[in-house]
């Protein structure tokens, strides 16, 4: 393995891509795996592709990315009422992000959205099983559910700005601006490393996918990978379903709520747990940013084990906890920064010492890893509402109050 072209990463599933671009056939076409299976992982020069997206001049291949639609009168009060976000008088051409929620709180499915003014647009990594579950929850309202994976594809661009009238339909990615009605865990608008990135997707006819890429290249921008994507995401500590979200996941443990999240809307489904977290408890996990030691040219897989050192490896501030050696959580993103080096998304208890050096498995042995706060260690907001008296007997074992 060298510093500059580590071995493409494990596939997380081995279900077959639903579809294959044809921007696979261009030379020096690297295959994605996992997640991003059916587009390429670099073109040949990893490096320089990320650098070229990094300074805004680039297009990725998000062909991959699922396309929903719901048409109908109802769309957006019906949308409102079954999610996190408030979008009942959401103005066209204007983007914004929610979740569709189990009734525990646990996050089922992510979306960008976007209304065009006679369809809203929903970008989500689940598009068959979100469509589904909407179509079974349309009872007698006025709309229609459509998979339209296959006529539409994705092109990512780093530009920060909403599409216009008359131009393709564009999502433009709010991260990481607390939106109104969200709140966040972690660092302010200003401050966090997601600030500066740009980054929209574009809805082509699926036919017109390498035109619409070649016209782009004309003016100058080359096509680029996921590795080139996903160092820049990381970077960001954006969080995306198919990584960072599991069987538990609430949205507050990967500060979710300052983009996808409106606290003051009324009720849906998982909104209890919503508001029992952020008023009264705290997050059981975090993420958390990891950078990783590449002295030994270890990188984990999506997946390794994260755990606090030992004994022989005492904690950044000297201090052993009783979890010492155990597992505290696990790696959920990997990429190589074309110069913070190897770095990582993880989840962690929300009890794991902020100022821990961890230990991440490695096929060949565990690396160290730095710890970059995401989501803070007190598991509270800037606005939580003041206590107003000890909590009822029993209530802070909650657990989806992390107590």
């Amino acid at each position: 393995m060298t510093d500059d072209v580590p071995t493409a990463p494990a596939a997380a599933a081995p279900a077959a891509p639903r579809h294959r671009s044809p921007l696979l056939a261009v030379h020096g076409a690297v295959a994605a795996g996992g997640a991003d299976a059916g587009v390429a992982w670099h073109y040949g020069d990893p490096t320089a592709e990320q650098r070229a997206l990094a300074r805004g001049g680039a297009v990725v291949d998000q062909s991959h990315l699922g396309v929903v639609t719901v048409t109908g009168p109802d769309r957006l009060t019906w949308l409102h009422s079954l999610t996190t976000q408030d979008v009942a008088a959401l103005p066209p051409r204007t983007s914004t992000e929610l979740l569709v929620l189990d009734p525990h709180g646990h996050v089922e499915h992510a979306v960008g959205l976007v209304d065009d003014g006679t369809t809203a647009w929903l970008l989500t990594e689940t598009a068959p099983a979100l469509a589904a579950w909407l179509d079974r929850m349309r009872f007698t309202l006025r709309v229609e559910v459509a998979d339209v994976t296959d006529a539409w594809a994705a092109l990512a661009e780093p530009v920060d700005a909403e599409g216009g009238e008359g131009e393709p339909v564009t999502w433009r990615d709010p991260w990481p601006r607390t939106a109104p009605g969200g709140t966040r865990y972690g660092a302010a608008d200003d401050e966090h490393p997601g600030a500066d990135r740009r980054w929209r997707i574009v809805l082509v006819p699926r036919e017109r996918l390498v035109e619409e890429v070649r016209t782009r290249q004309a003016a100058g921008w080359p096509l680029v990978g996921t590795w080139a994507s996903e160092a820049l995401r990381v970077e960001a500590w954006r969080p995306r379903t198919s990584h960072e979200v599991d069987d538990r996941t609430i949205p507050h443990e990967l500060d979710w709520l300052r983009t996808a999240v409106h606290l003051n809307k009324g009720c849906y489904r998982g909104q209890e747990t919503v508001a029992r977290v952020h008023n009264l408890g705290r997050p059981p996990r975090r993420l958390v940013m990891l950078h990783l030691d590449g002295s030994g040219h270890l990188v984990p897989e999506v997946g390794a084990a994260v755990r606090l050192p030992g004994a022989s490896a005492p904690t950044a501030g000297g201090a052993e906890t009783a979890e010492a050696g155990r597992q505290v959580g696990r790696v959920t993103s990997v990429a190589r920064h074309h110069e913070l080096g190897p770095i990582a998304l993880a989840v962690v208890k929300r009890s794991v010492p902020t100022d821990a050096v961890l230990l991440v498995d490695c096929d060949g042995g565990a690396v160290a890893a730095g710890q970059e706060v995401v989501v803070d260690g007190e598991g509270v907001t800037p606005d939580r509402p003041a206590a107003r008296g000890p909590l009822a007997r029993g209530l802070g074992q909650h657990p989806m109050l992390g107590a």
